[in-house]
């Protein structure tokens, strides 16, 4: 494909994600109830996506115990799925910062940031509003996102974007169908799957277009960053304080989560869809296996 039909290509798919846009967005602010009663009786995320469903300590919980168990959880998701947003949005700037304002591309890069900026809004609140700390990632990853946007870019920023986007899409898809969970969560996560679909379109050509161009060298380049990076979504998922909400204690129960076969097989189910387009893509091989498995979004 010559370059000038794939700015053509780029220009098209923009436009018809502008057009979407401007149909079919949401503002959090007025859109959702937030002094809507929370339900007593219904938890924040199904049981059996509760990273210690089937454990020991799991069977030790009382029912309103384990209701609040998924409360933190799905603060802990949201907080950072917020965590990576922000990273997000900073490497859209980067990549705004050099294209032509006029185009169709460099308009939905803005675009997906102000969709990007609601939705961190809408998860800070929600944390807010059902009691629950936004825990973001652990002090290390914390740290370390900071320079995600200096050093990524090209095929594994979009990747990477990707990784968080699909993982995350994945499991909020389960829960804004199931009845049992508040309604609430399930708002939110309806919001959130809908716009981040034209998302996930728009990244995913970018790292098909990317990797057509990339020589042997590039290629790993972009499968090792690709991979340090969904290693890096996989454990910031879940923030071992999280687990003092119920009485038990940090480490151990975080140990006991990660172990867990249920969880397990959930992180697996979560990164399936992004995984197989990744592969087909020419990014997972190379350097990075080692990290996708420790992930355990491969086995």
């Amino acid at each position: 494909m010559t370059k000038t039909l794939q700015v053509n290509d780029r220009e098209r798919t923009a436009s018809r994600l502008l057009k979407s846009s401007a149909k079919n967005s949401y503002d959090p602010e007025v859109d959702i109830d937030w002094d809507a009663p929370l339900a007593e009786d219904k938890p924040y995320l199904p049981f059996h996506r509760s990273t210690l469903y089937g454990t020991r300590l799991w069977e030790q919980l009382t029912e309103q115990q384990r209701i609040e168990l998924t409360k933190h959880e799905f603060a802990s998701v949201a907080s950072n799925g917020l965590w990576f947003e922000v990273l997000l949005m900073q490497m859209l700037l980067k990549d705004f910062y050099h294209r032509d304002p006029r185009t169709n591309h460099a308009q939905y890069a803005l675009t997906e940031i102000a969709d990007e900026c609601r939705h961190s809004t809408m998860f800070a609140k929600t944390c807010d509003r059902i009691g629950a700390p936004a825990y973001g990632p652990v002090r290390i990853l914390h740290q370390g996102g900071r320079i995600l946007p200096a050093v990524l870019k090209g095929p594994s920023a979009y990747a990477s974007i990707l990784v968080a986007e699909e993982i995350l899409d994945r499991i909020q898809r389960d829960q804004m169908y199931d009845e049992q969970v508040q309604p609430l969560v399930r708002m939110v996560n309806r919001i959130h799957v809908m716009e981040e679909a034209r998302h996930v379109t728009f990244a995913r050509e970018e790292v098909t277009r990317g990797m057509r161009e990339c020589g042997p060298a590039e290629r790993a380049h972009h499968q090792f960053m690709t991979s340090l990076v969904g290693f890096a979504i996989v454990k910031a998922l879940i923030n071992p304080r999280i687990y003092k909400a119920v009485g038990l204690r940090p480490r151990t129960a975080y140990r006991v989560a990660m172990e867990n076969p249920h969880w397990q097989e959930t992180i697996r189910w979560s990164g399936e869809k992004i995984m197989a387009f990744l592969d087909d893509a020419g990014l997972v091989g190379g350097p990075g296996m080692p990290l996708w498995r420790k992930a355990g979004l491969i086995r």
